[in-house]
């Protein structure tokens, strides 16, 4: 199967992991801690961007945000956070979370467009390490 594979069950292990953690530990991860004073009822957002995360990275950000006891649902990477002229503190521990999606080769498009049929699509999952803006 190739390192694509590899990857993409080495992430979902990794993400099945964290949820069996917080079962473990009595708390439901979809369900998630309505503390206004820990941090406000709010969806997991990029920090500079304003998009808010979804599927399993909600569940992933709500535990992270929990167990670090941050005041914000505002997230970014490294890059981001040294584009906008800030810096991650030494020390801090990211959080990983994953991007999913299809896309159509150009070869693939093409021999489809020439066989007049629909392009076949393949799947990839990327995973990327966030910090909250607390860190």
């Amino acid at each position: 199967m190739g390192v694509g594979h590899e990857n993409r069950v080495s992430l979902y292990a990794e993400v099945t992991g964290r949820v069996i953690a917080e079962l473990e530990q009595g708390r439901l991860p979809w369900v998630q801690l309505w503390d206004a004073a820990a941090c406000g009822c709010a969806m997991p957002a990029n920090a500079v961007t304003g998009r808010r995360y979804s599927g399993i990275n909600v569940l992933i950000l709500w535990a992270a945000v929990i167990e670090g006891r941050y005041a914000a649902q505002r997230w970014l990477t490294f890059r981001q956070a040294q584009a906008a002229g800030g810096s991650v503190r030494r020390g801090e521990r990211g959080t990983t979370i994953c991007y999913a999606d299809r896309f159509t080769p150009k070869d693939e498009a093409e021999r489809a467009r020439d066989e007049d049929r629909e392009a076949r699509q393949l799947a990839f999952l990327k995973r990327f390490t966030v910090f909250n803006v607390d860190q």
